[in-house]
């Protein structure tokens, strides 16, 4: 393997690290959450509503970074030196939440959440950036791929990182998880000039697009939107309910993962497909098999035919969100991959939102979370369907690049 082709499979196996820590810090901040507001004085029915003023916080920041990160990449390493910056101040403010939460008042406690969930907004759309600018389009999907194992990882793990934590002081484990987050992360500026020795290979520096968002783009978006939502119904709502009718409470810990088995084992897979057929027809099929899948779930019949359903669910999720990622860096390729990954991360924080002020607002029963399954396979097809009439419409969607 030439060095070209090495350095940026090894940028993507950093920034799947990043990733993934990045994601087991949240974790850690979800998990904690409820014990530290108890000790503020906050009732822990506040808990979920903090976690959606985060949401809130990351649908607005999200494009605003991706908007500047597009702006950042006209300079070699003006993006990783942004990245990094606000990645340390978004590691301090993490490591004060503990040590806050007993002494201080509730509100410096929130203004320091606020800086934490501001500031970790760097790690969600500029390492796409930099793909989108530095990587060739051929080479993309797989570091895609790596990029989301390392949320899969994270998310996979959350059952168990939950069992490690209870009954450890949370300082210990924000410390260090802000101190690995702020060490992996000084690599950036390293990750960045490897991506940039790319650039001859691939041509010269894009031209910017002009501003505003093309009808085939936001099409693709809306399409993600209404599939995100329903990925963030079936599997943190509904999943858990499914399990227990199914029998399996007493292996709730280890069930719960199994989504994000089939998720993490179909990413490479997933990129490949996207790049063969293309991110918008890619991402039809993904809703469609993601329809099956959360339809068998709620139909499955025994404990084994949900742990199959919730596999091919995963699976479905993967390819979908394979599509998604490359879908914006290809909609974005004219110098606007911050804006259209700001966007996308946006719209999967709106997705998170929407589930929280369903938790708020509604409190459905288990029950009425096994019924809303079977809504979620249809608003899965109906992000099919949005795809499918826009292919029909719509010009100006991502060719498709041939595969070898």
């Amino acid at each position: 393997m030439s060095p070209a082709a090495r350095a940026p499979r090894g940028v993507g196996v950093y920034l799947a690290g990043v990733q993934l820590l990045f994601a087991l810090g949240w974790v850690i901040y979800a998990a904690y959450l409820p014990e530290l507001a108890q000790q503020m004085g906050l009732d822990r029915r506040w808990v979920p509503w903090i976690l959606a003023l985060d949401q809130v916080i990351f649908i607005v920041t999200d494009l605003v970074v991706g908007v500047w990160s597009d702006k950042a990449a006209a300079v070699q390493g003006r993006i990783a030196r942004g990245v990094l910056a606000l990645t340390l101040v978004s590691a301090f403010a993490f490591l004060a939440l503990p040590w806050l939460a007993p002494a201080a008042s509730p509100a410096l406690f929130l203004a320091v959440t606020f800086v934490w969930a501001v500031t970790s907004s760097a790690l969600r759309a500029p390492p796409l950036t930099l793909l989108g600018r530095y990587v060739a389009k051929p080479a993309q999907p797989a570091m895609v791929a790596l990029l989301a194992l390392g949320l899969g990882l994270a998310n996979a793990a959350s059952p168990y990182v939950g069992l490690a934590l209870k009954g450890v002081d949370p300082r210990w484990p924000f410390l260090l998880s802000a101190l690995a987050l702020a060490a992996v992360t000084l690599g950036m500026v390293a990750a960045e000039t490897a991506l940039a020795r790319q650039r001859p290979a691939t041509g010269a520096a894009p031209v910017p697009a002009p501003p505003g968002l093309a009808p085939a783009g936001g099409i693709f978006l809306a399409a993600v939107l209404v599939a995100a939502a329903s990925f963030q119904v079936h599997v943190f709502l509904a999943s858990a309910p499914l399990y227990r009718a199914a029998g399996g409470a007493a292996q709730l810990t280890h069930l719960m993962p199994v989504f994000w088995v089939g998720f993490n084992l179909a990413l490479w897979p997933a990129s490949r497909w996207a790049r063969r057929r293309g991110p918008p027809l890619a991402l039809a099929h993904g809703a469609v098999l993601g329809a099956l899948g959360v339809a068998g779930a709620h139909a499955a019949p025994t404990l084994a035919a949900l742990v199959v359903a919730q596999l091919v669910a995963g699976a479905a999720w993967a390819l979908m969100l394979c599509s998604a990622f490359i879908g914006a860096l290809q909609f974005g390729s004219s110098g606007r991959e911050g804006f259209y990954n700001g966007s996308l991360q946006s719209l999967l924080a709106m997705a998170a939102l929407s589930r929280l002020l369903v938790v708020v607002w509604v409190a459905p029963t288990p029950a009425q979370l096994v019924g809303w399954t079977g809504a979620s396979a249809l608003t899965f097809a109906l992000a099919a369907l949005l795809v499918v009439v826009g292919i029909a419409r719509v010009r100006g969607w991502p060719a498709v690049a041939a595969a070898p």
